[in-house]
């Protein structure tokens, strides 16, 4: 049955996983995400529901075990934080290639290189432009609350099988180390076998009396044939847009934007409510989904509005796609703190001022 728990952001993920009828985590510690594996070490989910829990040599050894899994047909994830996500890109690009379903979430510490251990944003170029090599998309998920951090390992498994591809739930350090009231859903059953089979016909489930053996590889020597598959997971990618998700708080009226997504989001909405006690109007637009972004509702956002706000804690990366969706129609600016420094609602506030309010 569904409970309310009191749990921390990445306590949550790993919970829901057990919940989403998860065939197998594969993971290894990093900070600020290794509660994810501790807690399903410490829960036993084998004893609960059969699912596998391994700690992999590697970052490396974990996400090639996501390729086996996920090209067999289960519900398989792995969670990181930035240096191993960054280990990741080849496998993720071969799943990509592969048309692999799995679920990888980042929860975000900041860089470049070993960076810090303290939460970040600046990794929302790799999870949206395709981190490794390869014209290839993930379909990416932004939570803003340990709910969604719960809710959106379900979703992410529904969306990897929908579409044949990996996706990413892109979280931060605080999302992951945050405590909040959570609603946990219901256990769904683990597939079985013949389940499996019947809903994934193109899974590395052996010969069956009705089909041959299947070969999933990303490899393809011969130019024509390879541009046909790679011009068809283009058209996957476009169709992603189809379950694009967002959020619009205070829009109706709203003369300014701030647009950011995550934890971000969170401070922001504060902001928000700061702004229109000094009488400005301001609303918060927040991407939910990051791949597919909401490129139209922004656009129509865009048309009543004076300025934007690009919120985040990087030098400068969802305002690249606030720009293009606003197809310079007003001034789009930037805010943010990096190297594991976390914004207040105030700063925010005086950055919407300074940089748009007073200017625009």
């Amino acid at each position: 049955m569904s409970e309310i728990r009191l749990m921390m952001g990445n306590e949550a993920i790993a919970e829901a996983a057990i919940r989403a009828g998860c065939d197998g985590y594969f993971g290894y510690p990093i900070t600020p995400q290794s509660e994810v594996l501790e807690y399903l070490m410490a829960e036993k989910p084998y004893e609960r529901t059969g699912m596998v829990v391994l700690q992999a040599e590697s970052e490396l050894a974990a996400v090639n075990m996501l390729y086996g899994g996920g090209a067999a047909g289960k519900r398989v994830m792995t969670t990181s934080s930035s240096p191993g996500i960054s280990l990741m890109q080849e496998a993720i690009s071969y799943m990509a290639g592969a048309e692999i379903p799995c679920l990888i979430a980042n929860v975000v510490r900041g860089g470049p290189g070993l960076g810090t251990i303290q939460p970040s944003q600046s990794d929302y170029f790799q999870a949206t432009k395709g981190g490794g090599h390869g014209d290839y998309c993930l379909f990416v998920l932004a939570p803003s609350s340990v709910q969604e951090m719960a809710d959106f390992v379900k979703l992410g498994f529904e969306m990897a099988f929908k579409y044949r591809n990996p996706v990413m739930i892109l979280s931060d350090g605080v999302i992951g180390q945050v405590m909040e009231k959570v609603e946990l859903i219901d256990p769904i059953p683990r597939r079985t076998q013949e389940e499996i089979i019947k809903e994934c016909p193109w899974a590395t489930t052996g010969k069956t009396p009705d089909r041959e053996r299947n070969i999933i590889t990303s490899l393809d020597l011969d130019p024509i044939r390879q541009e046909k598959h790679v011009m068809n997971l283009k058209e996957k990618f476009e169709k992603m847009k189809e379950d694009v998700m967002w959020e619009n708080i205070q829009t109706d009226d709203a003369e300014y934007l701030i647009v950011a997504y995550g934890s971000s989001a969170r401070i922001s909405q504060k902001t928000i409510d700061l702004a229109r006690n000094e009488g400005i109007k301001v609303g918060l637009f927040r991407p939910i989904t990051l791949y597919p972004f909401p490129e139209k509702e922004l656009e129509r956002l865009s048309k009543q509005v004076k300025g934007i706000l690009s919120v985040e804690m990087s030098l400068g990366q969802l305002i690249e796609d606030v720009r293009l969706a606003v197809h310079d129609r007003v001034p789009v600016e930037h805010y943010g703190r990096v190297g594991g420094s976390v914004h207040t609602p105030f700063q925010v506030l005086e950055a919407l001022k300074e940089k748009i309010v007073n200017k625009y």
